[in-house]
């Protein structure tokens, strides 16, 4: 009887043509890691905002400002500023000021409609809640929230 023997040459050659393939890619690879350090912090109270940027703020006392007009509500009866905010979309949605962002609206309205939510840090979770759900029933998205300190 014969014995069956492997042949391994054609594993061999599929080897060394991976050898060759490592052996060109290797040089091609990063041998620097390029990190950007943080600047210097710019004093916060000389930075100007953006005008279209809409900031909700929430007072320790319950208060709701959007920007800066007062007498936009409270936490509690939030409907003045869900009134004002629906006026100031519909507004740049006849101006149509649509968003810088390639973003996935609910109704595929690509008005600028992002808000800011910003709030005293040792406010109750669900005093912030309170106003987010009004915001999105006024049409605001995305809502984001603004945080001290970062």
């Amino acid at each position: 009887m014969n014995n069956p023997k492997i042949n391994v040459t054609p594993l061999i050659d599929v080897l060394l043509v991976l050898l060759i393939i490592f052996m060109v890619v290797s040089p091609l690879k990063p041998k620097a890691f390029k990190a950007e350090i943080p600047h210097e912090q710019k004093d916060l109270e000389s930075v100007v905002p953006n005008p279209d940027t809409l900031i909700v703020f929430i007072h320790p006392d319950m208060t709701l400002n959007l920007n800066k007009e007062p007498n936009a509500g409270t936490v509690d009866d939030p409907a003045p500023i869900i009134d004002r905010l629906a006026q100031v979309f519909a507004e740049r949605r006849r101006n149509g000021d649509i968003s810088s962002r390639e973003i996935a609206a609910p109704d595929g309205d690509r008005t600028e409609r992002t808000v800011f939510v910003k709030a005293p840090r040792n406010m109750e979770y669900g005093k912030v809640v309170k106003v987010i759900d009004a915001l999105k029933r006024s049409g605001a998205f995305p809502i984001s929230l603004q945080v001290d300190g970062l």
